[in-house]
């Protein structure tokens, strides 16, 4: 008996990706598939090319040479409204919030944003009444009800990291690129981060990068790890741990136990 297998979807697809600064190769021919549904971290020594490749995807960047696809469409050369109009949204490395509004105020800018909706004193009350509510339910799903009418700028630092993860929410997207989510919080922070992406990333697909190991293999379900502008190695966080390659270029000693 033949057992049938499931296909698996590509969400986010690089082919032969190459960026260049001048004379200086940064992306080396990168390919990397990740699939619809799963939680893909990607990893690397400090100069690999993490927050590049990032911002390649998102747009921020050109690429010097080959293709990126999200949902089976390129989005190569597209700007990162459009990017972010086709379904991914990303966070930054250091936090990316309007310290001076509400922290209810950032996130309804980004519903008000994902409807086309400009805000003014003449919107019909029925249509703000439903921006208004999904704002809520945002605020509920990252744990900010309470600190709604404060000032972003006021937040805890892991606060506003949990705020920004509330708008990447707010655009509806179903690929989610984090930028190290958990740096600089205390192992405390960390564990209710990890559980907070788990929660609202359900059954959304999610890239990220991130250096603290203990996150990655508790979260992810694939781990890629990039080296110099290449993907040396992607495989399952226990596989990815006992590649000998990878501790030699990466992980080190400690991985081996």
């Amino acid at each position: 008996m033949t057992r049938k297998t499931t296909p698996r979807t590509s969400a986010l697809q690089l082919t032969d990706v190459t960026k260049s600064f001048g004379e200086i190769s940064v992306m080396k021919g990168v390919n990397l598939d990740v699939e619809a549904g799963e939680r893909h971290a990607v990893i690397g020594p400090n100069g690999a090319g993490k927050s590049t490749l990032f911002n390649l995807i998102s747009g921020l960047f050109a690429v010097s040479g080959g293709d990126i696809c999200l949902n089976g469409r390129s989005i190569t050369g597209l700007p990162p409204h459009r990017i972010n109009r086709s379904g991914l949204a990303r966070s930054f490395q250091i936090t990316n919030i309007f310290h001076r509004l509400s922290v209810f105020e950032n996130l309804r800018i980004g519903v008000l944003a994902r409807h086309g909706v400009r805000f003014g004193l003449f919107q019909p009350v029925s249509r703000m009444r439903a921006i208004n509510e999904e704002t809520v339910d945002i605020l509920e799903r990252v744990g900010l009800e309470p600190r709604a009418d404060h000032l972003a700028g006021d937040l805890t630092y892991s606060e506003q990291r949990a705020l920004e993860i509330g708008m990447t929410l707010t655009t509806g997207a179903d690929v989610i690129l984090l930028d190290e989510p958990t740096a600089g919080m205390s192992r405390e922070e960390t564990a209710k981060a990890v559980e907070l992406i788990r929660s609202v990333t359900e059954g959304k697909t999610l890239l990220m990068v991130e250096h603290d190991m203990s996150v990655v293999f508790s979260l992810c379900d694939r781990v890629s790890v990039l080296v110099y502008g290449s993907i040396l190695a992607t495989d399952t966080p226990e596989r990815i741990s006992a590649n000998r390659q990878v501790q030699e270029a990466y992980l080190g000693e400690e991985a081996a136990t």
